[in-house]
């Protein structure tokens, strides 16, 4: 592929650059509309889901989730729950003594709500960290569709297939683990983890073993000299703005570049790509999307379509 675009998000003007999650980790008010799409519900609806967060105002997860169950015919409520730092499980069980029937959860919570969790599946336990709770028989069930919102949105809406390219996932945090698995079970024909601290993408190497291609750990000047056909921003530098020390020639012919954070206008780490070469550019608002349309899945078994409501987020 040797197109040079750029896919972008469109956020509201005072918003950030967010994780892929659709937390915004500013804490600028929420804008009417905003606010109104804060709780978003069929009529008739009994079974109530949120998504917990601190900050959770700027969430697109209830227009998203309304969007969703109006296409499949669900009816549900889906609503932003603030939860306090110092109180995420005693919220999580209010809202389960309420009747809630599922949540998701959004930063800072996600390894908390790991450790709730009384069965994870085998993603979240790879994860290490769970986006995905359902409340059944007085049990909590923890999942993570991260990994899979990132792998639907690159394959399909980017139509980039990851089997037998070179791939290089920058970051060695929760974001990067919660993605490891899935990438590794598309079957590149490399990948490559860089941090700033070497030793923590040596760490998560180890926990991608026994994979079926070679994966390296590294820090990011190591880099220098291998080009990479699929490069995934999973650190937090779009976050504050800042640029990552990436060698030169990274970027291979037809490279993607794909950043996990979103934001109204280009991100750091794709200006940054676009100036080294990267062919094609894509954010994070496509992974949103995609992984809340895994997590509908896993409370309705019903997968909805996304890609007119991911074309409509954009042009909005």
């Amino acid at each position: 592929m040797t197109e040079d675009r750029t896919v972008s998000g469109a956020n509201a003007p005072d918003e950030k650059a967010q994780p892929s999650g659709g937390e915004n980790l500013s804490t600028a008010k929420a804008t009417p509309e905003q606010t109104l799409l804060s709780s978003v519900f069929c009529p008739l609806s009994s079974d109530t889901y949120v998504v917990f967060g601190n900050p959770v105002a700027h969430s697109r997860s209830p227009r998203i989730h309304a969007a969703f169950a109006l296409q499949t015919g669900e009816a549900l409520r889906y609503e932003t729950r603030l939860a306090p730092l110092d109180g995420f499980a005693d919220a999580v069980r209010r809202f389960i003594d309420e009747g809630g029937k599922g949540a998701n959860v959004t930063v800072p919570f996600k390894e908390e709500a790991f450790r709730l969790a009384d069965e994870l599946s085998p993603r979240a336990r790879a994860a290490g960290a769970v986006n995905t709770l359902s409340f059944t028989a007085g049990r909590i069930f923890g999942d993570n569709t991260d990994g899979a919102g990132l792998v639907r949105d690159i394959e399909a809406n980017l139509a980039f297939p990851i089997a037998g390219q070179r791939v290089l996932l920058l970051g060695a945090g929760g974001a990067a683990r919660g993605v490891l698995a899935p990438l590794l079970a598309c079957h590149p024909a490399t990948l490559a983890i860089a941090n700033r601290n070497a030793d923590k993408a040596r760490a998560l190497v180890a926990l991608a073993e026994p994979a079926q291609c070679p994966v390296c750990g590294t820090g990011f000047a190591e880099l220098a000299g291998q080009p990479f056909d699929l490069v995934i921003n999973a650190t937090s530098a779009s976050l504050s703005g800042a640029s990552l020390p990436l060698p030169d020639g990274l970027f291979a012919p037809g490279s993607l570049a794909y950043d996990m954070m979103y934001a109204q206008d280009e991100t750091p780490f794709l200006a940054q790509a676009r100036f080294a070469g990267a062919a094609r550019r894509a954010d994070g608002l496509g992974m949103l999307v995609e992984q809340a349309a895994e997590s509908f899945f896993v409370w309705r078994q019903k997968r909805p379509e996304t890609h007119a409501l991911l074309a409509e987020l954009r042009a909005s």
